[in-house]
């Protein structure tokens, strides 16, 4: 049975976010007011939606708006420090990750609205961000061309971070202009980033080994990816309005038309690609466009299935999300915490515009990891035990937060476990088709 999953997408121009079911294209709620910045769209743990906001005038230090499930107007508003373009949520929604104009990243706790951390992580403005698949990491992209990997426990750690050669795990700079996209793989540590950039390139990164594994160069800019959920390929959204298909472990002919690595595209004559996103089980692909159309392709026969119209002007976000875990979660945030309510259902606060240094340090005191100076320990992991720390401390101190923490984490297993069954099974299918294909080329080739 296919799990109900909505796709919801925003547009620069001030047109709203347009929400519709991605299996029986029946539109949703079409929440207002909203002109977000590329990668500025997030769906935070199921629960809300959130969007960086383009800057009205010059003047203007931008704003993070926040809407309910079930009601189109904006609830709450928060004021950063300066402009924020990406914004990125971790999977349980516990904490919400900007990156700024000026290069600074700035990290808040989504329950209290408490701005946890800010670090100047670029020497331009920072344009996409995203966790990790164990949330132990976050991966930043730049208008200075670099990729850059994000230890949290290191983050917070001054410490850890004072012993180390430099505040990052890998800083990946072989991209000569504007970084416009990044995904990631699953593995953890050893997973694999691909990113894109204006130099009409993407690169295939190993996370375990910090070096380039594959340079794919493309006959237009790129300004999304996706990744295949396989890990056998990726697309690549060009501004000549065509979605590549590129090789990562599967077999390309040299000899094609459209370069090395290329196995071929997707194509309607469109406008620019702007982005891309794809089903949980990765069987359609889902892109959006400067003609302001989202499209909906099969990723098995490459045709369109259904195509969803914006209100008007440009679509520069898709995301899509996983409609029980929206439902399920509808109106639900940690009753201990302050909240903003409109007629029954329960918002957090806004996000701090600066941080507080003794609410700070008393955060530090809770995740601060336990580390035997006599065993060494990869700074990626650590952030794990560190969460699961703060859990335990907050079960001491009798705090519903820590229940739901649990809960959250536990749905997040089980939600991973089914992602990587369902990857398994294609493969398995994949393999087989194979097998069968080389038998009865096999038998053909004896029998003549």
């Amino acid at each position: 049975m296919t799990m109900p999953e909505l796709v919801i997408a925003s547009s620069p121009t001030d047109a709203g976010i347009g929400c519709w079911d991605l299996h029986t294209g029946a539109e949703h709620l079409r929440y207002r007011t909203c002109s977000s910045p590329s990668h500025g769209l997030t769906c935070v743990g199921g629960r809300f939606l959130a969007s960086s906001q383009l800057r009205e005038t010059k003047s203007s230090s931008g704003s993070i708006l926040y809407w309910s499930w079930n009601k189109p107007q904006v609830e709450v508003k928060s004021f950063p420090a300066e402009p924020i373009n990406p914004l990125v949520s971790n999977s349980e929604g516990t904490y919400i990750a900007g990156g700024g104009a000026s290069g600074e990243i700035y990290l808040w706790q989504v329950a209290t609205g408490k701005l946890l951390k800010k670090w100047h992580a670029h020497y331009r403005a920072v344009t996409c961000l995203l966790f990790n698949d164990d949330q132990s990491l976050l991966i930043s992209g730049s208008e200075d061309g670099s990729v850059r990997v994000w230890s949290l426990i290191m983050v917070f750690d001054d410490l850890l971070r004072g012993k180390a050669r430099q505040p990052y795990e890998f800083s990946f700079s072989e991209h000569s202009l504007k970084v416009t996209d990044v995904v990631i793989g699953y593995g953890g540590a050893n997973a694999i980033i691909v990113s894109a950039s204006e130099d009409r390139t993407c690169k295939v990164w190993s996370l375990s080994r910090g070096k380039l594994l594959r340079n794919i160069v493309f006959p237009s800019i790129i300004d999304a990816i996706a990744l295949d959920p396989g890990e056998d390929v990726f697309y690549a959204g060009g501004r000549d309005g065509k979605i590549y298909i590129a090789a990562l472990n599967a077999v390309a002919d040299p000899n094609n038309n459209y370069g090395l690595h290329i196995l071929g595209f997707l194509s309607e004559q469109s406008k620019a690609i702007t982005c891309l996103a794809l089903s949980t089980d990765g069987s359609l692909l889902i892109s959006g466009s400067e003609d302001g159309m989202v499209r909906v392709w099969n990723t098995k026969n490459h045709n369109i299935t259904r195509i969803f119209r914006h209100a008007k002007g440009p679509i520069n976000n898709v995301v899509v999300v996983r409609q029980s875990s929206l439902m399920s979660n509808r109106g639900t945030v940690n009753s201990q915490m302050p909240s903003v309510k409109r007629h029954g259902v329960s918002l957090p606060p806004p996000l701090e515009k600066c941080a507080n240094s003794a609410d700070e340090n008393d955060y530090k005191a809770v995740i601060g990891p336990r580390i035997d100076p006599d065993r060494s320990v990869e700074a990626s992991y650590i952030s794990i035990q560190s969460l699961s720390n703060q859990i335990l401390e907050l079960q001491r101190q009798g705090s519903s937060a820590a229940a739901e923490m649990e809960i959250e984490r536990l749905k997040l297993g089980r939600s991973r476990s089914m992602q990587m069954i369902q990857q398994w099974e294609t493969k398995f299918q994949s393999l087989h088709q194979f097998c069968v294909t080389e038998l009865l080329d096999g038998e053909k080739a004896g029998n003549a």
